[in-house]
């Protein structure tokens, strides 16, 4: 998935349908000259949904789509006729999309899961026709309703990913690397600062038939709550994942301080964030030798549990899968695979 290709935000103009208007119709036939009111309901006009599917990864679809309109609804006619309903509008989008008024931030619809729907702008309702105004007191009535207006808004349409495990760390500390020798994921690899610029997916394959969904975000730098950097572009994607794994690479200067930092940076964007359950990871273990890496493990200060390993020579790899494994099922959460057939 390139950079260019990821969307995950976007405004539309949405406009639903105007309702039919109601029919003012009297019965007239060859042998019934003053038969009594027949006018029809106008129809609905059209909704604007929303619905999740698996084959949207991102909003680019959405990119130069900016104006959405439903179809509106067509008048009642003779003979009790109702009018046809507005086309309705369904827009796709991947799973773990919200939806937002632009002007009030209200949040309108979120949907998670495959095929979920929800009504973004509702489609304005048809009018009623003469016939139904027909009473004891009034067996003529000559009005009938107008159809209900279209409704329009500005929304903002959000992708925030979900997954299983979400990486976070600072930049060019291992994280698309591990990705990409857990997972057939083949995010940008280099040797430099903000490689990752866009949310990549793998699915992680363990053991037997079991697997999970790991999440490479971009890199974090301090002062990234306030828009440094790639700022909270990248923040608002950890709010969707299950377990939280802190990279830091065994090279640091110091291992302790870079995970307060870390937390700091979450703890000021989103308090809620700290309450997700962490690992911290630490990469590039093959540059220590067993004595260094006992000295490192007795100055760690940490509050959660760690793990040593190296994606280059794959040392306790496994064993970092069979502990994020362990945590997920803990947390009785699976997000779907994006990869996963249906059955």
């Amino acid at each position: 998935m390139s950079g260019s290709n990821f969307i995950d935000y976007v405004k539309i103009y949405a406009r639903s349908g105007r309702g039919g208007a109601g029919s003012v119709h009297f019965r007239r036939e060859k042998y019934v000259p003053r038969g009594g009111p027949d006018g029809g309901n106008g129809g609905r006009g059209g909704h604007i949904y929303i619905e999740a599917k698996e084959n949207r990864w991102t909003l680019i679809h959405l990119q130069h789509r900016r104006h959405v309109r439903a179809g509106h609804g067509e008048p009642g006619g003779g003979s009790n006729r109702t009018g046809a309903d507005g086309e309705d509008i369904v827009i796709e989008v991947p799973p773990g999309t919200i939806a937002r008024d632009a002007i009030t931030g209200e949040t309108i619809a979120e949907v998670h899961e495959e095929g979920v729907r929800q009504v973004l702008v509702k489609g304005g309702r048809g009018g009623l026709g003469n016939a139904h105004f027909k009473s004891a007191t009034n067996q003529a009535p000559r009005y009938a309703q107008p159809g209900e207006p279209a409704t329009e808004r500005e929304i903002i349409l959000e992708l925030k990913l979900l997954a299983d495990v979400g990486l976070v760390g600072f930049p060019n500390t291992g994280k698309s690397t591990l990705l990409s020798v857990v997972s057939a994921a083949k995010p940008e690899i280099a040797d430099y600062p903000f490689t990752t610029l866009t949310p990549q997916l793998g699915v992680v394959n363990h053991r037997t038939d079991q697997s999970f969904v790991m999440a490479d975000i971009p890199g974090i730098i301090s002062g990234a709550n306030k828009g440094r950097g790639l700022g909270i572009r990248f923040l608002r994607h950890i709010e969707r994942n299950a377990l939280l794994l802190f990279i830091i690479p065994a090279n640091s200067d110091d291992i302790n301080q870079e995970y307060e930092i870390l937390l700091e940076e979450l703890r000021a964007y989103n308090p809620e964030l700290l309450h997700k359950p962490r690992l911290v990871g630490i990469s590039k273990s093959d540059l220590l030798d067993d004595e260094l890496r006992e000295l490192i493990a007795k100055d760690l200060d940490l509050d959660v549990p760690h793990h040593f390993f190296s994606a280059v020579t794959e040392e306790g790899i496994q064993k970092l899968k069979d502990i994020l494994w362990e945590k997920i099922i803990r947390q009785d959460y699976f997000s779907r695979s994006p990869f996963e057939e249906e059955e």
